[in-house]
C-alpha cells in the first residue's frame, strides 16, 4: 500500500504537502464561511458564484496550463505557484483583519486564486509521475489523494474552531504559513533521482492532447464522469454549509461536517492504494454508489444521521476521482501527459462553475435537500453512461477459464511516437555511436 515511499523524495513531497493541504482546507472553510456569513445574509448564491470564479480560471486557461507543465520544470513551476499562494493569502487576511474586505474584492481573490492554481493543478499532478517509476504511479496518486483528504478531515475542523476562536483573518495567515513546508519540500528534492522527459516546442500542443483524448473512447468516458460528478456532485461547501445552517449549527459545525466526509475520503484513497493498477470500471461503479449515498444523505433528519451518510459520500467520490486521475496518468503517453492532465484538470476544476451557481439557486430556491439530490442524480447518469459504453465498446467479453464470469478488457499504457525535434536533440546525438539494425538484405 505505501510502496511509493521507498523513494526519498516521494516522502519529502508527501510531508510538505499534508501540510499545505490542511491549511489549504483551513482557508477553504474559512473563506466560505466569510462568504455565507461576514460578506451576505446566508447567500448560497454568491458562494457558488466564488466558486465559479475560483474554479473557473483551469477551464479558460486550459491551452497554457497543460504547454507550460509539458514545456517547463515542473518544480521551478511549483515554486512559483506556491509563492504566488503565500502571498494573495496573506493580502485576503490582512483585508479581513483590518475590515476593509468587501464580497466584490472577495471575488476578485478568488479569481485569483483560480488562475494561479490552474498553472499548478496540472504540474502537480504529472509531477507525481517524475517522482517515482512507471509501476508505482499508480500507488503515488492514491496515496496524494491520502494526504488530501487526511488534510481534509484535520483542516476544515482545525478551520472552524480558529474561525470561532480567533476570526477567519487569521486563519489565512495560518494557511500562508504552511506554503512555506511545500517550498522546503520543494527545495530539499533531489534533482538527480527525478525522471527525465521529453520536451516538447509546440505551443499549440494542445490540440494534440485533445486529439489523444477524443481518439480514445475510454478516456471519454473517464472525462464525461467526472465532469458530472464535478459540475453537480462536488459542491460540498455548498451542501454542507447550508445543510449545517438548517441544523442549527455554526461554523463548527460546518466544519466537522467537512472533516467526516474526509474520513470516508481517507478510506477510500487508502483502498485505491492497495490496487495494482486504476480500472475504468471502478470510476463507473463509484458513480453509480455515489449517486445512491446522494439520495440517502439527503432524506436524513438530523445532523448527526447526515454526518454518518456524508462518510459514505466521500468514499465514493474520492474512490471515482482517485481512479480517474490514476487511469489517466497511466495510460497516457509520457509525452502528452501534461496536456492531457490539464484537459482533465480543466474538465475537474471548470465543471464547477457550471454547476455551482446552479446548486447554489436550488439551494436558495429549493432547499439544500434537492441541491443534493441534483448531485447524485449527476452520479446516476454518469454511471449509465459509463454502463452502455461497457455494453456497446466490444470489451466485455465471457471469461476464457468460467464460463458464467464477464471480462472487460482494461486499457494498458499506450504511446504515441512523436518526430523528434534535430535541433533538440543534435548534441546528445553527436556525442554518440551509430548504432546498426539488421535488415532484411544483411
Amino acid at each position: 500500500m505505501f510502496r511509493s515511499f521507498a523513494n526519498i523524495n516521494y516522502r519529502i513531497w508527501f510531508a510538505g504537502a499534508l501540510v499545505s493541504n490542511i491549511g489549504g482546507w483551513m482557508q477553504a472553510t474559512a473563506q466560505d464561511w466569510v462568504v455565507l456569513t461576514e460578506l451576505t445574509d446566508n447567500d448560497a448564491t454568491a458562494m457558488g458564484v466564488t466558486m465559479a470564479l475560483q474554479f473557473g480560471p483551469p477551464l479558460l486557461l486550459v491551452s497554457q496550463t497543460g504547454w507550460v507543465a509539458d514545456r517547463f520544470d515542473r518544480r521551478h513551476i511549483l515554486m512559483v505557484t506556491q509563492t504566488a499562494l503565500l502571498g494573495l493569502a496573506i493580502a485576503v487576511g490582512i483585508l479581513l483583519l483590518s475590515g476593509v474586505m468587501t464580497l466584490p474584492m472577495m471575488f476578485c481573490f478568488a479569481l485569483g486564486f483560480g488562475v494561479v492554481n490552474a498553472f499548478d493543478a496540472p504540474a502537480r499532478q504529472a509531477f507525481v509521475s517524475d517522482m517515482v517509476s512507471a509501476g508505482d504511479t499508480s500507488n503515488a496518486v492514491a496515496l496524494n489523494s491520502a494526504s488530501f483528504n487526511l488534510a481534509r478531515m484535520i483542516g476544515p475542523a482545525v478551520g472552524g474552531l480558529l474561525i470561532v476562536a480567533i476570526g477567519s483573518g487569521w486563519v489565512f495567515i495560518v494557511n500562508a504559513a504552511t506554503f512555506l513546508a511545500m517550498i522546503l519540500a520543494l527545495l530539499m528534492l533531489r534533482k538527480s533521482l527525478l525522471a527525465a522527459r521529453p520536451k516538447t516546442r509546440n505551443r499549440g500542443g494542445l490540440l494534440a492532447g485533445f486529439r489523444y483524448v477524443w481518439g480514445r473512447s475510454d478516456l471519454r468516458v473517464v472525462f464525461v464522469t467526472v465532469f458530472l460528478i464535478g459540475a453537480f456532485g462536488m459542491n460540498f461547501p455548498i451542501f454542507a454549509s447550508t445543510m449545517a445552517i438548517e441544523f442549527g449549527s455554526g461554523a463548527d459545525g460546518y466544519g466537522v461536517l467537512s472533516s467526516i466526509l474526509a474520513i470516508g475520503s481517507l478510506a477510500g484513497a487508502l483502498l485505491a492504494a492497495r490496487r495494482d493498477r486504476a480500472r475504468v470500471r471502478v470510476v463507473i461503479l463509484a458513480a453509480g454508489g455515489f449517486g445512491v449515498a446522494a439520495f440517502v444523505s439527503s432524506a436524513m433528519p438530523t445532523y448527526a444521521s447526515y454526518a454518518v451518510t456524508l462518510m459514505f459520500t466521500g468514499f465514493m467520490i474520492v474512490t471515482l476521482l482517485t481512479t480517474a486521475n490514476g487511469y489517466v496518468q497511466m495510460t497516457t503517453d509520457p509525452s502528452l501527459r501534461g496536456r492531457v492532465l490539464a484537459l482533465y484538470m480543466a474538465v475537474i476544476m471548470g465543471s464547477t462553475p457550471v454547476g455551482a451557481p446552479i446548486a447554489g439557486w436550488v439551494a436558495d430556491a429549493f432547499g439544500p435537500r434537492t441541491a443534493i439530490m441534483l448531485g447524485g442524480t449527476a452520479g446516476f447518469v454518469a454511471c449509465a453512461i459509463g454502463a452502455i459504453w461497457v455494453f456497446t465498446s466490444g470489451r466485455l467479453h465471457r471469461d476464457e477459464n468460467r464460463r458464467f464470469l464477464l471480462t472487460l478488457d482494461e486499457t494498458r499504457p499506450l504511446s504515441v511516437i512523436e518526430r523528434a525535434d534535430p535541433i533538440e536533440f543534435s548534441d546528445e546525438a553527436a556525442a554518440t555511436t551509430p548504432i546498426r539494425t539488421a535488415t532484411k538484405n544483411d
